[in-house]
């Protein structure tokens, strides 16, 4: 069996997309077939304990392409005989590619997650991006808009190929349990719309603040859920306060990853009009959250940033809207709540479609041909 060296800055238990995305796509695969370099964090001893393959960390929380990386990353290419390795994400770790090659290692991938579509638009770091696509064999990109990125600038020196998170069916799944969480914030007999996300500008919780109450012009009797925490969860609040919405605007801080499937299924509707900013440096790789409140039987409303589009299947599993425009993010929320026939229609085909095409089951089997070569 071909072995794989996973070199990863980002692996739990430090929390995070990516880190997720590593360990979800690591437990699909034969435990006999990897061994993981990756950098320390807080909880990492009793973390790897628990795993079925052997990790190794570096003395440091940020795992960088330096010499002592590299002769690490040899060291266990020579130590357990891989002859595969795979990047968390490629930038920058990817630039110890040659080593590895070097060192016998034949098939070399990396993956991308959405940020390096911002490395690419920047003299500096698009000339260090092409370094790292020559010494792999594949580079992986999140969604085809990613993929539209990152193809004009490196398309020329490796092969890309479309490696898109996957959503945990068993955890995120109708039959999740909010009355809990309605409970606990004091929803129970509302009608609910959730928004699972950091509270950051792109994600467009101030929008769906601001047309909250054209919203509650039709549905006086709904809650709004912001679910989440990050750097604009102060300017929120005082949104909410200023526009006098304390009463229907609930923001829960953060929440624990394993806590999320609960808060979806708080829900009636699931809404992040997430924009583009910074010239199309701030933009949305894919939108996972959409995926996952679909996969509990959510309709959802996304905006129009990058991929998010693409984890939307409009007018049939939710709506794509304007999200610089708090009236169209309100019209296309309050149209679902006018016909909860059509949004459960919409919930219930939402999760067929996950199942389908966004399942860690299919993701799994196109990583495993990628590894293969």
């Amino acid at each position: 069996m071909r072995r794989t060296l996973v070199v990863t800055n980002d692996f739990p238990p430090r929390q995070g997309g990516i880190q997720t995305f590593v360990a979800a796509l690591l437990a699909r695969r034969p435990p006999e077939s990897l061994v993981v370099l990756a950098s320390d964090h807080p909880g990492s001893v009793e973390h790897d304990a628990r795993l079925p393959y052997p990790v190794v960390r570096r003395p440091t929380g940020v795992l960088l392409p330096t010499r002592a990386t590299a002769r690490a990353a040899v060291d266990l290419v020579r130590r357990y005989g891989c002859d595969t390795a795979f990047f968390g994400a490629a930038a920058p770790l990817g630039l110890l590619a040659p080593a590895l090659r070097a060192a016998g290692v034949r098939h070399l991938v990396g993956a991308t997650h959405g940020h390096e579509t911002g490395w690419v638009a920047l003299p500096g770091a698009r000339a260090a991006m092409r370094r790292i696509a020559a010494g792999l064999d594949v580079l992986t990109y999140i969604s085809e808009y990613t993929g539209s990125r990152l193809t004009p600038v490196l398309g020329g020196r490796t092969r890309l190929a479309q490696l898109s998170p996957g959503v945990d069916v068993d955890a995120y799944t109708p039959a999740a349990d909010g009355a809990a969480v309605r409970e606990r914030y004091g929803l129970d007999g509302a009608t609910v719309v959730v928004c699972v996300s950091r509270l950051v500008a792109r994600k467009g919780q101030d929008v769906l603040v601001a047309g909250w109450p054209r919203v509650l012009d039709r549905h006086p009797g709904a809650r709004l859920l912001l679910v989440g925490g990050g750097p604009a969860e102060a300017s929120l609040r005082r949104a909410v306060t200023e526009r006098g919405l304390a009463g229907s605007v609930v923001l829960t801080g953060p929440v624990p990853h394993v806590e999320l499937p609960e808060h979806y299924a708080a829900g009636d509707v699931f809404a992040m009009p997430c924009r583009t900013r910074r010239a199309g440096l701030d933009v949305e790789g894919l939108g996972m959250v959409y995926l996952e409140a679909a996969a509990c039987g959510l309709p959802v409303v996304a905006g129009t940033s990058g991929g998010a589009p693409e984890a939307v299947d409009d007018g049939v599993t939710g709506h794509v809207v304007d999200p610089r425009s708090p009236s169209a993010v309100a019209t296309a929320i309050a149209g679902l709540l006018d016909d909860p026939e059509t949004a459960r229609a919409m919930g219930a085909a939402g999760r067929s479609w996950v199942e389908r095409r966004w399942s860690w089951t299919t993701i799994a089997a196109t990583f495993a041909d990628l590894l293969d070569g």
